[in-house]
């Protein structure tokens, strides 16, 4: 190669260095980018940080006060697979907002404002593993279709939180589960939760702090035999009730069959007389 040549490709190689090191060097202030990785721990951020580099994926914004994540500046970072959101001020309104970032493995919003999950809020995020949603006193809804989508998830955390209920097939439908937190909940353990604490002892699934799964006062796995035999043998008063107003129905149609046949029965006799008659 001549020496122009060679210069050229040498200034080349120099200027490509420089813009990838300006990059990396566009770090947020007062957060540490090292490695692919933007660590904003700590730094009382009320806002989603500007300036991430594009090609970051680890992105750590625990223990702020951020109440909102920008689905647009979300989705710059398309190689994202490690978000954590811990410790902050994260709201109701997370549908769609990580619809940017499909490549994400793990996500942590525990201790934030979360109110409920919808199928929109997960469902972009095919390739989720763990995610943490403990510790939000006020999630009292999980949709019954809320994970539909991500059946690699493995590890699913719901500890600490409002709710109450947990339909069945919200867990029994993610093959790949393995763990499954749901320690410190208020659940109401009814009819309607008998299916779910059957499947829990029926399942590989790990549920760890299972001495803090509890109702109102017995844990649940203690409780399976107390609804099967509620549930399952004895009736409350809408059972009677309706017993009661079948039987009466039945009873009443009974008697009507009973006297149209007797009725019948004389009106066919009187017939035959009077034909004997003439």
């Amino acid at each position: 190669m001549c020496p122009a040549g060679r210069l050229q490709l040498l200034s080349l190689v120099f200027l490509l260095g420089l813009g990838m090191g300006a990059q990396r060097m566009n770090c947020p202030s007062g957060c540490s980018c090292q490695s692919l990785e933007v660590n904003c721990t700590g730094q009382e951020l009320q806002e989603f940080p500007a300036a991430i580099p594009l090609d970051t994926r680890q992105l750590i914004l625990a223990a702020n006060e951020i109440s909102y994540l920008p689905a647009v500046e979300l989705s710059f970072l398309a190689d994202l697979v490690y978000l954590d959101c811990r410790k902050n001020l994260l709201g109701s309104d997370l549908d769609f907002t990580f619809i940017g970032v499909a490549k994400l493995v793990y996500l942590d919003l525990s201790f934030n404002n979360l109110t409920q999950v919808s199928f929109s809020t997960f469902s972009h995020l095919l390739c989720l593993v763990v995610l943490k949603i403990s510790d939000n006193p006020n999630l009292v809804a999980i949709e019954k279709d809320a994970f539909a989508n991500n059946t690699r998830l493995q590890h699913l955390d719901v500890s600490r939180t409002g709710l109450t209920f947990l339909d069945t097939s919200t867990a029994q439908d993610l093959p790949n589960l393995r763990f499954l937190g749901l320690s410190d909940n208020l659940w109401h353990c009814n009819c309607s939760l008998l299916d779910f604490i059957t499947w829990m002892t029926e399942s590989n699934v790990r549920f760890p702090d299972g001495e803090n799964i509890t109702c109102h006062t017995p844990a649940v796995p203690a409780v399976q035999t107390q609804l099967h035999s509620s549930c399952l043998t004895q009736l409350d008063n809408q059972d009677f009730i309706f017993l009661c107003l079948l039987g009466s129905c039945m009873f009443c149609a009974g008697s009507l069959a009973g006297t149209s046949a007797v009725i019948c029965k004389a009106h066919t006799s009187k017939g035959e007389e009077e034909e004997e008659e003439e």
